[in-house]
């Protein structure tokens, strides 16, 4: 087994490895509030060393969303290269129709988003149901924190389910953070789909297309040049690891209550991936330079 993960304190002791740098947003960019001080200052210095950053989020909402929202915690649009979310890759793929995840799942449209939001089909030719029974596909990108429990969604899913209706997940988060605390996110309701017999494609991390969608934003380079920086092994790790990818886990997010007593932490992190696809090249403790 190798000796990594190796632990760094910033980026610059790696910059010389790397061209492009996906970021994740929560956990690494921020934690719901505002952009945490490092963060803001290593994407400066990444800029300032020539880098290509973008902001790689499984969020379902369109990138402008996503942007508003950095702006909004205090990361200009103008500081970095741009936002590539789930929604995003999911609404362009819905609009070209030429290949999978995308391909041949019909025009009317059981959707599914937080807040009724509905920027994930606009402008889409696409007939929006409202009874899952008339749909040629379910279309999930959110969920409101009241509906957030897959077993509300029996009744509707196991119809969707009995009539071979697939499902296209643009959010394959498994828990989110709701008023309360950790709930539910859409990637738990779309394996709940699953478990019901329901098909699933998926887009996001950890999935390839929005990997392949990052590659073309930043006009294909070589994976092993581009970095991936995030805290879900299971997401950003196994994604990056898969696109052939560098990767490197923060630890203060996610899994911070796991490692926070790790006395080898490399061990610890190489358990708790679980596989040498899960486990990252480098680890630090919080996103800086």
């Amino acid at each position: 087994m190798r000796a990594g993960p190796i632990a760094i304190t910033g980026l610059g002791a790696i910059a010389d490895r790397f061209d492009h740098v996906l970021l994740d947003q929560w956990g690494t960019l921020h934690e719901g509030r505002a952009i945490l001080p490092a963060a803001y200052d290593c994407v400066a210095k990444l800029r300032h060393a020539g880098k290509r950053v973008l902001a790689l989020s499984n969020s379902g909402k369109r990138a402008d969303d996503n942007q508003k929202r950095l702006a909004a915690l205090g990361l200009p649009r103008e500081a970095y290269d741009g936002v590539l979310s789930s929604g995003e890759v999911a609404w362009t793929g819905l609009r070209a129709r030429d290949r999978e995840p995308f391909k041949n799942l019909g025009q009317a449209c059981f959707l599914i988003t937080r807040g009724h939001d509905r920027s994930i089909v606009l402008g889409l030719d696409l007939g929006i149901v409202g009874d899952v029974r008339d749909a040629d596909f379910i279309l999930l990108g959110g969920l409101d924190d009241a509906a957030a429990q897959p077993d509300r969604w029996r009744d509707c899913l196991s119809a969707a389910a009995m009539r071979n209706v697939p499902m296209l997940c643009a959010n394959p988060d498994l828990v989110m953070f709701g008023a309360k605390g950790l709930i539910p996110a859409p990637g738990a309701l779309a394996a709940f789909y699953q478990s019901l017999g329901g098909t699933v494609r998926y887009v996001g991390k950890p999935h390839a297309p929005i990997f392949d969608a990052a590659l073309a934003r930043l006009g294909h380079p070589e994976p092993k040049r581009v970095l991936v920086v995030g805290d879900s092994l299971a997401h950003d790790i196994a994604g990056g690891r898969a696109a052939k990818m560098l990767t490197v886990l923060i630890r203060s997010g996610v899994h911070r209550e796991a490692l926070a007593d790790a006395a080898d932490l490399p061990q610890a992190i190489r358990a708790l991936a679980a596989s040498e696809a899960r486990t990252p090249h480098w680890t630090m403790q919080h996103l800086a330079w």
